[in-house]
């Protein structure tokens, strides 16, 4: 508005307001506050139903692969690592922000792929979705949270491209972080509780 609608308004003397924060990161920590909850139900009902089993797992199912699930774990959080000192990068200089976002990528991508293997590995051990309790819950929340992790690269890649043609928008790309951040964050807490 030009100064004489504001006047006209009554308004000329109304300070104007910042915005605190990005719409669409706003909108992405919403998005991950009912997500958190989404986790936490099913983890919740995954602890009830394992304290109350007389053995675990349960007769004729497989151990999972904690150790090797540990391995992945770590390509994960180290994933973490380098988008935060992506986003630091991002802030000083746009262009050098590739190669730290390229190597959250890549070991993003380590762990989504070797997830899947794990998968191949349970299926061929006998874990399906419908062999057990233990197999109900692994594919319901280890699958969601797989799900939320190749949606996630998916944006980690659109804000790479996007990067690279000096496009990227400091409010997108900090919802993408929120969105990453929340698949690292919460895969120790699954990993801590479903695996061992």
């Amino acid at each position: 508005m030009n100064e004489e609608k504001l006047r006209l308004a009554g308004m000329e003397n109304v300070p104007h307001r910042s915005q605190i924060m990005d719409s669409r990161a706003l909108g992405m920590l919403i998005f991950v506050f009912t997500e958190i909850m989404l986790f936490a139900g099913f983890i919740s009902a995954f602890t009830i139903v394992r304290s109350a089993a007389m053995a675990w797992p349960p007769p004729g199912q497989p151990r999972l692969p904690m150790e090797e699930t540990a391995i992945n774990t770590a390509a994960l959080l180290a994933s973490g690592v380098a988008l935060a000192i992506a986003h630091q990068v991002y802030k000083r200089n746009r262009s050098q922000a590739r190669w730290p976002l390229l190597a959250a990528i890549s070991l993003g991508a380590i762990f989504v792929v070797f997830q899947g293997v794990e998968w191949v590995g349970m299926l061929r051990a006998g874990l399906t979705l419908t062999s057990s309790v233990l197999g109900s819950f692994f594919y319901m929340i280890i699958g969601l949270h797989a799900l939320h992790a190749v949606v996630a690269l998916t944006m980690l890649v659109r804000a790479c491209l996007l990067l690279n043609q000096g496009r990227l928008q400091p409010g997108l790309f900090l919802a993408t972080q929120i969105f990453w951040y929340f698949v690292v964050g919460v895969w120790p807490f699954i990993y801590l509780r479903v695996y061992p």
